[in-house]
């Protein structure tokens, strides 16, 4: 599982959206959040659903390898589904099997709430694919240059998110391997949860200190190079607007628009 993880992994590529402005990315990232909410029908979901399986196909990112890593993501889902299953009384009872029965707006908010918690992992996940970490931390700094006005360090914040969320599967990396590590000398992830709860305590104190290791490393390269903080510091790489984040943007408007337009 910890190899199939990719949030916050980068595949290289050359597709539309790897091209894509990461201010652009950022700003139809956030305006996706707000969307995903406006669909209250069958009709307005598919339609939803259609245009981020198109995102899915522009971005190259292979469909197997995106499938295997949103796995655990299945989990919560079912979860959500079950939830809304066992609890909303609400409509017409539309199946029954002793005590157990299944309302019509219980099964409908399920689907629906499910299918919007996937789309949203799908979508943050092909951001997270595309988007270097140094894009990311370049595009975060100029969407919040505004509150530099008011004393905020924002090169230091957009810079520590960037390195949180390129270490995450860093850190799956080093525990998969000392869990294979351990394994090779017999620890026992199997069983029953107790147990397994209690063979993943021994990974806490390597990981940490591993960690540490190359937090210290990051930082030991970042001074070698004359890193000082964002203060007065140039940049190689320019951000430029061009006029496919626009025609992205436009369809992003569209899309909302839509969506308004068939809702119940």
């Amino acid at each position: 599982m910890m190899e199939k993880m990719i949030f916050g992994r980068y595949v290289p590529g050359n597709s539309l959206l790897h091209r894509l402005d990461p201010r652009c990315k950022l700003v139809l990232l956030t305006a996706y959040i707000g969307i995903v909410f406006i669909p209250n029908n069958a009709a307005t979901y598919a339609i939803l659903a259609l245009f981020t399986l198109w995102l899915v196909i522009l971005s190259k990112v292979p469909v197997k390898f995106l499938f295997n890593g949103l796995q655990f993501i299945f989990w919560l889902i079912l979860i959500t589904l079950l939830l809304h299953l066992f609890f909303t009384k609400e409509g017409d009872v539309v199946f029954q099997y002793g005590g157990f029965k299944v309302y019509e707006r219980g099964l409908t908010l399920g689907v629906f709430v499910s299918l919007r918690f996937l789309l949203l992992v799908i979508t943050t996940s092909l951001l997270t694919l595309t988007t270097t970490s140094i894009e990311m931390t370049d595009g975060m700094e100029y969407l919040l240059n505004p509150l530099k006005r008011l004393r905020f360090p924002v090169h230091e914040l957009a810079l520590m998110m960037s390195i949180a969320l390129r270490f995450i599967p860093t850190l799956m990396d080093e525990t998969d391997k000392i869990m294979k590590a351990q394994m090779a000398r017999g620890a026992d992830f199997t069983g029953p949860v107790k147990e397994r709860i209690r063979a993943v305590v021994p990974l806490l104190i390597p990981l940490f200190i591993n960690s540490f290791k190359r937090a210290e490393e990051l930082a030991t390269a970042m001074e070698a190079r004359g890193y000082r903080g964002g203060e007065g510091r140039t940049k190689y790489r320019v951000l430029h607007w061009r006029t496919k984040d626009t025609i992205a943007t436009l369809l992003f408007a569209l899309l909302a628009a839509v969506l308004f337009m068939f809702r119940s």
